[in-house]
């Protein structure tokens, strides 16, 4: 279990983008569960939308992709000399509204590891229901030359 005092050691996000709050199960080269606690207190519900908090999709999708970065990072030989960014985005399903209180739990598999691409498939649930799931390409960057504490 990772809490998150450790992910911050390996992504770069920091508050208000940081959207993993727990590790509860990783396997090197193969899987990840992680949670995002959704709060009333979260700043995208200040716009989105301010009558009836909804959390959206996109960034949801984002918190999928931060537990699959997770994942990549403890998959690869020297990843405090890498930086995972997101490519691409596909085949993504929003099938359940995410609101205040929910807990989100994120999965993600690797479908594919080659150099420098990871081909991702992930989900997030809320209880026993999916709200969203789709595929997610990632890049591996060199930072040798960059200093960028993490």
């Amino acid at each position: 279990m990772m809490k998150v005092e450790d992910i911050l050691k390996f992504l770069p996000h920091r508050y208000p983008f940081l959207l993993v709050d727990r590790v509860i199960d990783i396997r090197p080269g193969k899987s990840i569960v992680a949670i995002k606690n959704v709060t009333c207190n979260e700043s995208f519900f200040e716009g989105h939308f301010p009558e009836i908090k909804i959390m959206p999709g996109v960034l949801i999708v984002e918190a999928v992709a931060q537990a699959g970065g997770i994942l990549l990072y403890h998959s690869i030989p020297d990843p405090m000399k890498k930086l995972v960014v997101l490519s691409k985005i596909q085949n993504a399903r929003f099938r359940k509204i995410v609101t205040p209180g929910d807990q989100l739990r994120l999965e993600a598999e690797f479908v594919k590891l080659k150099a420098r691409v990871c081909h991702i498939k992930g989900r997030a649930l809320v209880g026993e229901e999916v709200a969203v799931e789709g595929e997610i390409i990632a890049s591996i960057v060199d930072l040798e030359g960059v200093n960028e504490p993490r």
